[in-house]
């Protein structure tokens, strides 16, 4: 969107989410980690388990964002979508050529084709293709069908890593080129309510545009956000919240979250113009995909670059970096810790000055 028309909240959560991911994308060591910064190792959740949700949470709404102020420029739904497919299938490919990356860097036995960036591909097309010709009602009503038929598919068979319904169809399709052996948590079936999580976004932008008081806004998506979260939670009882299986308890729980965490953010930014302390995120956020790719190439980069260490045997640049500046204190998680935010402040300090140029990555 322009400038005058962006709604700041909007960028914010997104970079808020990309801050999260790197931070927990890249500890120093993955041998000295807080809790809160790991995944649930499988039912359950952690802070950790909440970006991604968020992430597509925030590009539902900004479906609706973007799609009414293409049509007040006048193009067409054909070329909506046009643009909209075309968008995917660049996240798709450029989730694969990371994936490459990684395989050639680190001479991986089988190269990795599920990702989250294939993800968020699948979803900006399947979710923008409802809301572009079936709008916030049909929006809401595929969101519920979604998420009520994988609890169907996936709720009367087992929930283990290696036997469920998703993890088979994963391991029949992609075979070895998973991200574990069996299971992939970006695989095919789970993607579902993926897609079911972006169009709760999409329902939760179409409040935001509407020409509702700016107060009315904010309580219908607290209000909304935190039934939504009660619900997905109460779900949870009978088909257990789960990132890796993106359950659909997980789906609407984490959707609720990310609709009150974006009622939050519209209130501070947007209403009370409270803008200067999460100047950083707006910086992220106006470029997520490209500090996500950088930071996740640079990452490789630095693992995969070995340097002679004090007892002359070769190690990850990375390594280095952490034990020789960050790995000076008792508890060796909060070491691993400060080389994690140190290197989100240096993406921060890069995208804050393509920010000031007016540079923007566009996909």
């Amino acid at each position: 969107m322009t400038g005058e028309n962006r709604i700041d909240s909007v960028d914010v959560l997104r970079g808020v989410t990309i801050a999260g991911m790197i931070v927990v994308n890249d500890p120093g060591t993955w041998s000295a980690v807080y809790p809160p910064l790991l995944h649930a190792e499988w039912h359950g959740w952690t802070y950790t388990d909440t970006i991604f949700p968020f992430f597509l949470f925030v590009v539902g709404v900004s479906l609706v964002l973007s799609f009414a102020r293409q049509r007040k420029d006048g193009a067409s739904d054909g070329v909506l979508f046009r643009r909209m497919a075309i968008r995917a299938a660049a996240l798709v490919g450029l989730g694969l050529a990371l994936n490459f990356v990684s395989y050639l860097a680190f001479h991986k036995a089988h190269m990795r084709f599920p990702g989250v960036l294939q993800r968020i591909g699948v979803c900006v097309l399947v979710a923008g293709a409802i809301v572009l010709w079936g709008g916030v009602r049909g929006a809401a009503a595929a969101a519920a069908a979604l998420l009520l038929g994988y609890w169907a598919l996936m709720g009367s068979g087992p929930l283990d890593p290696q036997s469920n319904l998703a993890a088979r169809i994963d391991a029949a399709v992609f075979g070895p080129h998973t991200w574990r052996p069996g299971w992939d948590p970006e695989g095919l079936l789970s993607t579902l309510p993926a897609i079911a999580t972006t169009l709760c976004g999409a329902v939760a932008g179409e409040r935001l545009r509407s020409p509702l008081s700016p107060e009315r806004k904010f309580t219908e998506l607290l209000a909304g956000g935190a039934a939504a979260a009660s619900m997905g939670f109460l779900w949870g009882r009978v088909f257990p919240v789960n990132k890796n299986l993106w359950t659909s308890s997980y789906a609407l729980a984490m959707a609720g979250l990310g609709a009150m965490a974006l009622a939050l953010f519209y209130w501070a930014m947007d209403v009370r113009g409270w803008k200067r302390l999460a100047a950083p995120f707006l910086w992220l956020g106006r470029n997520a995909i490209a500090a996500f790719v950088l930071s996740s190439l640079t990452a490789i980069a630095l693992i995969a670059v070995h340097v002679e260490g004090p007892d002359g045997k070769p190690r990850p640049l990375w390594t280095a970096i952490h034990r020789t500046l960050f790995d000076r204190f008792a508890d060796p998680r909060l070491g691993s810790l400060a080389f994690a935010l140190a290197y989100l402040a240096i993406w921060i300090a890069i995208f804050g000055l393509l920010y000031r140029r007016r540079v923007f990555f566009k996909i």
